[in-house]
């Protein structure tokens, strides 16, 4: 198996070929995060059924590509099902006969449905039936393990996750691909033989996040900045569409969804559900619980409650770095190649906004360096609520042991190194949440600096400090 990283569900997985249950998982995440490749890779490619939903094909379609699945695995008649049912109940023919393929692990019948979503077309049976194939057969099956995948997020929730009726307790696990570490980066970089050094992997998770597939995508022969122009801004690049194509391949309708991406670009440490619903594109009711509740499933958003005085209040923030790159650069595109933003205002801003995203994909990996791991912890941003704006901290980690570390995040071109100026902002920062807060914890002011750290004579106002290659652990 050539599998980078993803420790945690190959454990899940093999869990499912060694219980003496039926297995019904659900594995979901974006586009291109390597659903599909991980359940193939982990199987090598050998199972006792699997088929993929066909892309803008009707029912008909459907039923014509999961037929000729069918029979590629053994089963014999070649007809078009009428309906899903019999389609089905065809699958149950091939899984019931003595030649069907069994993993050698543990003697299991392994099924693999993949892009489900695009299965269930308009006004098909698809759901009742896959409803009733695993309520009257599969469910009573030990030796079964059916694995459904796609990347509809929307689909997948609200009719295998959160349906109330015919999968309402019926999935067994579920697994969410999240985007690959920096240290996951490292190892499939290593494997494309792409020479970087860490702070370009830092820079390149800034602009592409950890998606595997866009990763795959660069050219050994060219630097970060050369695949950064070929994949993004030249005009066939095989990015260039990638923002609108992620999207509508995850919702139905993502309008909504992409105007409080937008919003949320605009304002780092978040903005409440009640300043959302007051922007025209987006509104209220239940339409925007489902699409913040979709965008936090798939990891472009995160909520937080600001907890430091009383209950708090909650917050959805940008935590998805393609997105931020693409709404800041691409969208509405001033300059044609990556060379000409470099070092701009713009860019410097979003360079420090995108390495913060960084360090909230990767709070495991500081709460590491901080020698806490074990203990627990709530993480969140904060702002004043002073008259025309105040202080700001985008980082804070409060830990159950009495202490909270207020972390500043810099990525600089040399190593970071405190001045006269950044000592009296950090003064201030820290002086306006201790009294705003009115908090009992012991502060620690902590230094994230993603290209090295140099000492100076304001340094002693810093507990900690945490590098680049503190994120690669």
């Amino acid at each position: 198996m050539k599998i980078v990283g993803r420790n945690n569900e190959k454990d899940g997985l093999m869990q499912c070929l060694l219980s003496k249950r039926p297995e019904f998982v659900v594995v979901y995440g974006r586009r291109r995060v390597g659903k599909t490749y991980l359940i193939r890779e982990f199987f090598n490619r050998s199972f006792s059924f699997y088929a993929t939903g066909l892309t803008s094909e009707k029912t008909k379609g459907q039923l014509r590509g999961f037929t000729a699945s069918l029979n590629e695995y053994g089963h014999e008649e070649k007809s078009i099902p009428t309906d899903w049912f019999e389609a089905f109940s065809r699958l149950k023919e091939l899984l019931e006969s003595d030649n069907v393929y069994r993993e050698p692990i543990n003697n299991k019948r392994v099924v693999f449905l993949d892009e489900l979503p695009w299965m269930d077309t308009a006004k098909s049976d698809f759901k009742s039936a896959l409803d009733y194939f695993w309520n009257s057969w599969a469910s009573a099956q030990e030796d079964l393990v059916l694995i459904v995948c796609g990347s509809a997020t929307s689909w997948i929730i609200s009719n295998l996750l959160t349906d109330k009726k015919g999968f309402h307790n019926r999935v067994t696990r579920r697994i969410h691909l999240a985007p690959f570490s920096l240290a996951e980066c490292e190892q499939l970089f290593a494997l494309n033989d792409m020479v970087m050094t860490r702070k370009q992997m830092i820079e390149s998770y800034m602009i592409l996040g950890g998606i595997p597939h866009y990763m795959c995508l660069y050219d050994s022969r060219l630097s970060l900045t050369q695949n950064i122009n070929e994949l993004c801004f030249k005009k066939h690049g095989q990015l260039a569409n990638e923002y609108h194509n992620l999207f509508y391949s995850l919702y139905d309708k993502p309008e909504k969804h992409l105007a409080i991406l937008d919003a949320l670009a605009a304002h780092r440490v978040g903005l409440t559900r009640a300043e959302l619903s007051k922007v025209k594109e987006i509104g209220g009711g239940s339409v925007l619980t489902k699409d913040l509740l979709e965008l936090e499933e798939c990891g472009f958003i995160r909520k937080y409650i600001n907890c430091t005085k009383g209950e708090g209040e909650l917050f959805y923030q940008l935590i998805d770095p393609f997105v931020l790159f693409y709404i800041g650069f691409i969208k509405n595109k001033k300059f044609d190649s990556w060379n000409e933003y470099i070092n701009t205002p713009g860019y410097n801003a979003w360079r420090g906004n995108a390495f913060e995203i960084v360090c909230i994909n990767h709070i495991e990996q500081i709460k590491s360096a901080l020698g806490i791991r074990g203990i627990e912890t709530h993480e969140f941003a904060w702002r004043s609520t002073e008259p025309g704006g105040g202080a700001q901290i985008d980082l804070v980690i409060k830990r159950k042991d009495g202490v909270s570390n207020l972390c500043e995040m810099k990525f600089t071109n040399e190593e970071y190194s405190i001045d006269e100026d950044e000592h009296r902002k950090i003064e201030n920062r820290l002086s306006r949440f201790q009294t705003m807060t009115e908090t009992k914890d012991a502060i620690h002011v902590t230094l994230i600096c993603g290209n090295g750290y140099k000492r100076s004579k304001y340094s002693g106002i810093v507990q900690n400090v945490i590098v680049g290659d503190d994120l690669f652990t």
